[in-house]
């Protein structure tokens, strides 16, 4: 039973934008603290951003201030992660699960940052 569906990952080159989508199953999602996590090529899995379940951004690492935005639509059990001006450090598979309690994680979406 598949709970979180991360998506809008792809190749960008530096300077580019994407925006990633996190579609979860209610049971994870409703009244969740949610977050977006990265797992780079031999490194461990951090967190980039988390968002209270009110829709106010908690949390942001400190590579990614000014750069990234987190939000969520409650009514479509969905949260986003709008990248702006992406650089080689953002490769990585991007994660979404809930902080607290995690659920199990899903696929997610692979971004590639490169020329």
């Amino acid at each position: 039973q598949v709970q979180l569906v991360e998506s809008g990952g792809g190749l960008v080159q530096p300077g580019g934008s994407l925006r990633l989508s996190c579609a979860a199953s209610g049971r994870i999602f409703s009244g969740a603290i949610m977050g977006w996590y990265r797992q780079a090529p031999g490194k461990q899995r951090e967190m980039v951003a988390r968002i209270s379940s009110g829709g106010t951004a908690l949390y942001y690492l400190e590579s990614v201030k000014g750069r990234f935005t987190i939000s969520r639509d409650n009514a479509k059990n969905t949260i986003y992660l709008q990248m702006n001006n992406l650089n080689s450090e953002d490769t990585a598979v991007y994660y979404c699960n809930r902080v607290i309690i995690p659920g199990a994680w899903g696929q997610g979406t692979q971004v590639t940052v490169s020329s």
